[in-house]
């Protein structure tokens, strides 16, 4: 048996998709596009379980100038695991350790293809926003980030 329409949601979608058109905004949101600013870049940090070095990467690089940031994890168990969407938004995809870059190869091999791909070479030691950590990434990544500082 055929599922039947809800006209109710129908008739809500077309009210809204004509407010947006009469303010100039764009419906229903698209998200995980690249950036419409040509001028930011857009970043992905890459760690195993998305809970400690990537993390910790994204919140010392958010709001930077120029810069969107976001990270993932290359485990199913993470708490963003790495998606397709991920790697078709970033322009630059900063991982920590070449497992990180395997995983993703194998997983996303057309996705990557062209990608500006970074491995910095951090271990699995430290905890979120540990100090050491904070100043290991920042020591490697500022150079791929801002070369021209």
């Amino acid at each position: 048996m055929a599922k039947e329409k809800n006209w109710k949601l129908v008739y809500t979608k077309h009210e809204k998709l004509h407010r947006a058109v009469q303010l100039g905004l764009e419906y229903p949101v698209v998200r995980n596009q690249r950036s419409v600013d040509a001028s930011m870049t857009n970043v992905l940090f890459v760690c195993s379980r998305n809970r400690w070095r990537s993390p910790t990467a994204e919140r010392i690089y958010r709001g930077k100038a120029g810069l969107n940031v976001r990270s993932a994890g290359t485990s199913k168990a993470a708490v963003h695991p790495l998606t397709a969407d991920d790697v078709a938004w970033a322009d630059v995809i900063i991982l920590m350790e070449d497992k990180h870059k395997s995983r993703m190869a194998a997983a996303f091999p057309d996705g990557i293809r062209y990608k500006d791909i970074h491995v910095l070479g951090i271990p699995d030691d430290y905890r979120f926003m540990q100090p050491e950590l904070v100043e290991e990434l920042t020591q490697t990544i500022d150079p791929i980030l801002f070369p021209d500082t």
